[in-house]
């Protein structure tokens, strides 16, 4: 050993810690006067067990998908997949993980030997120090170069794949069809046309969401946090809530037959809940004596927070508001942030207008109490036409698309304009086009459009909308 290399001193001090720990955990259990207690101490001596773990390494696989996730039998191959040597994709994956924690499958009783690597050193684990050939590590392993290089070979090779792709008749499975022809067509009688695929569990992802979840459920700033709401405090930082979740156990008596971030969980998984979202119709009532719907619009929580936050940016960006199709070209963060807000009022805008349309009775802006704009009643209450034929002309005449883009921007302007703020024209007509050209919106309008017209279409035509014979 190189008495004059602090850092490999520090890095063997690391390692005859963590042996002496584990044999100190099995004397414990061993009366003073066991014989076993000699036994150990001779296998826990630093070299011999280096050199037993080297052995045992090649029981084990540094993976990110273990297959026995999906079922504890199967037998197939688990991967390690990093998450930049995955296709970005917008759906959360573990793609999206920055850090991703290592999983480990093979023999349980061997799971000691990834503790060890899984030691860490100035920030990196043993086993990353292995694999960048860290010569300190080396010399912290043996004062002999061709023993430490040996071991070394072998502990590294934890994080090589054993063999090639296999899946196993009680993992998931699931058989997707191919095209079979040079036009492209599918034919589900040809057996010789389809891909085997094998969704695997991502372990990665499964224990990052773990200790996310665990950390908002029972971390100390979260208890504080609903403490401080119980007692009507102000805290610093607010707290998260999993409404329906639910928990999933794998492995049984035994999580660690799973992998080892299983057995970290205690076999413990969970699963957010995947379910379509509950429309809340309890203010949902007919819009009587309002002179427009931007007025009620504007009332819903998340629309005043989002106005609020626009109105507040575009004060401290501009405060003489410059027009925003003047902005210029090389401010193109500042037209994204700007369209990411408009996107945020679009959503909820067809939201609020789905609501009434699809859960209101048919024809209920035809009440004397409404006075909503002719253009507003055609948006809230599309079905109306099937019955009122005046309505139904002015709906087919189809203006009204357009009178309300030019309504919303009239109240978008209202809302956003200040003494500080001071919105005209050029505001008015950014505002309209954008909603006009949104595609949400669009197909929103253009569905109500084509259902009316299929609803309204004269007897004896068919669905080509030719006249049947």
């Amino acid at each position: 050993m190189n008495e004059h290399n602090p850092r490999a001193r520090e890095l063997q001090t690391l390692i005859q810690n963590l042996i002496q720990q584990r044999l100190s955990d099995k004397l414990d259990k061993l009366a003073d006067d066991d014989p076993k207690r000699a036994e150990l101490h001779a296998q826990y001596q630093p070299q011999t067990w280096l050199a037993d773990a080297a052995r045992r390494a090649g029981q084990l696989q540094l993976a990110t998908h273990p297959i026995k996730a999906s079922h504890p039998d199967a037998r197939g191959s688990s991967l390690f997949v990093t998450p930049e040597s995955l296709p970005p994709r917008h759906e959360v994956g573990s793609h999206h993980l920055v850090s991703p924690t290592s999983d480990v499958v093979g023999n349980s009783a061997a799971l000691d030997v990834y503790k060890f690597l899984k030691l860490e050193h100035e920030g990196q684990t043993l086993l990353a120090l292995l694999r960048a050939d860290d010569p300190d590590l080396l010399l912290a392993l043996s004062d002999d170069a061709e023993q430490a290089a040996a071991w070394r070979s072998a502990f590294c090779a934890i994080a090589d794949p054993s063999g090639g792709p296999t899946s196993h008749t009680r993992a998931k499975q699931i058989y997707w069809p191919v095209p079979s022809t040079p036009d492209h067509r599918l034919n589900p009688h040809d057996d010789n046309h389809y891909h085997l695929l094998a969704p695997l569990y991502s372990s990665s992802l499964s224990h990052w969401l773990y200790q996310r979840i665990q950390q908002d459920r029972f971390g100390e700033e979260a208890k504080a946090a609903r403490q401080a709401r119980r007692e009507r405090a102000d805290h610093p930082r607010g707290y998260s809530d999993y409404p329906l979740l639910a928990e999933e156990k794998k492995g049984g008596t035994k999580p660690q037959n799973i992998s080892q971030l299983n057995s970290e969980r205690k076999g413990s998984s969970y699963l957010l809940a995947s379910l379509p979202p509950l429309w809340d119709n309890s203010d949902l009532r007919p819009l009587y004596r309002l002179d427009s719907v931007f007025s009620r619009f504007g009332r819903s929580k998340a629309v005043r927070e989002t106005i609020r936050e626009l109105k507040q940016w575009l004060v401290k960006l501009n405060p003489e508001a410059t027009p925003p199709d003047e902005a210029k070209p090389g401010n193109r963060h500042i037209r994204n942030r700007r369209d990411a807000y408009l996107e945020q009022i679009f959503e909820e805008l067809l939201q609020f207008g789905a609501a009434y349309a699809n859960q209101l009775p048919r024809g209920w802006t035809a009440d004397g109490e409404c006075r909503l704009p002719l253009e507003e009643q055609c948006w809230l209450d599309p079905r109306r036409a099937e019955s009122d034929e005046d309505f139904k002309q002015h709906f087919q005449f189809q203006d009204w698309p357009r009178q309300l883009t030019e309504s919303f921007a009239r109240w978008l302007n209202g809302q956003l304009g200040s003494d500080k703020l001071q919105l005209a024209e050029a505001e008015f007509h950014h505002w309209r086009r954008e909603l006009a050209s949104d595609i949400g919106w669009q197909r929103q309008q253009d569905g109500k459009l084509r259902e009316q017209s299929t609803s309204l279409r004269p007897a004896g035509y068919d669905q080509g909308g030719q006249n049947a014979r």
